[in-house]
């Protein structure tokens, strides 16, 4: 007897794998954001943004960039997108941004830096937190975090570490 596997019918041919869909990209009310300060170095400084699901919340996926600005302290800034700098960001020759799933046990995070002095070499503001926007939402949130920085920038989503 012959054994004919779903597909084309052909004898011996197998059955194409069985794939869970992938979760829907976060939505409204589904992230929570939070910040740590990273250790300064070389004139650079910068926050460690954490992107978890809410307790009740599906899976879901976040990808890109997240939008960040200045909160109190100086300015308005906002933060120009890069792929990595000098604190994080992509791994080198990595241009993708990867699409990171977010359930109870796994996060993403995403890197903040900027520069302590300006260009005559100036102490900049620091500011006391953050306004941040998860990738691909409108959920703007305060994180208390301590920068001080005449610019911004910030590189994309990747896994929590």
């Amino acid at each position: 007897m012959t054994s004919i596997a779903a597909g084309t019918g052909q004898p011996g041919e197998s059955a194409p794998a069985q794939t869970s869909p992938s979760p829907a990209p976060c939505g409204a009310g589904q992230v929570i954001v939070g910040g740590t300060v990273m250790s300064p170095g070389m004139g650079h400084r910068g926050v460690r943004l954490s992107f978890s699901v809410v307790d009740a919340s599906p899976p879901c996926t976040l990808s890109g960039y997240p939008g960040v600005d200045s909160g109190s302290g100086g300015p308005l800034l906002h933060a120009e997108r890069t792929p990595r700098g000098y604190l994080g960001g992509l791994p080198s020759g990595e241009d993708a941004n990867p699409v990171i799933v977010l359930d109870r046990t796994h996060g993403a995070q995403a890197v903040v830096e900027g520069v302590a002095f300006d260009d005559s070499g100036n102490q900049c503001p620091t500011y006391t937190d953050l306004l941040v926007t998860p990738p691909n939402t409108t959920d703007t949130m305060t994180v208390a975090a301590r920068i001080g920085t005449c610019r911004l920038q910030i590189h994309p989503v990747t896994a929590a570490q």
